[in-house]
């Protein structure tokens, strides 16, 4: 449940936040259907307390599907409300 919980709040809201931002690479896939992107800051997530951060940290996320394929990860995730690129 934990994990869905942070799947929503990446896409719903985190991703959102990040300045300019119009989409995920189809581009990041492993080859085996996982999906790897990287965060500049970890204050794009709204539970972070900016005032009680002391150094800005980013983060890589990997996220692990049960697809065989690239394009059948990419199917899943976007069915799940992942925002890749055009």
């Amino acid at each position: 449940n934990r994990m869905y919980e942070f799947f929503e709040r990446l896409v719903g809201l985190a991703l959102p936040r990040v300045r300019d931002f119009k989409g995920l690479s189809v581009k990041a896939f492993d080859g085996r259907g996982n999906y790897t992107l990287g965060l500049k800051e970890q204050l794009i997530f709204p539970e972070i307390n900016f005032d009680k951060i002391e150094h800005i940290k980013g983060m890589n996320i990997t996220i692990c599907t049960s697809a065989q394929t690239d394009e059948a990860g990419k199917v899943l995730l976007k069915s799940m409300g992942f925002p890749f690129r055009n």
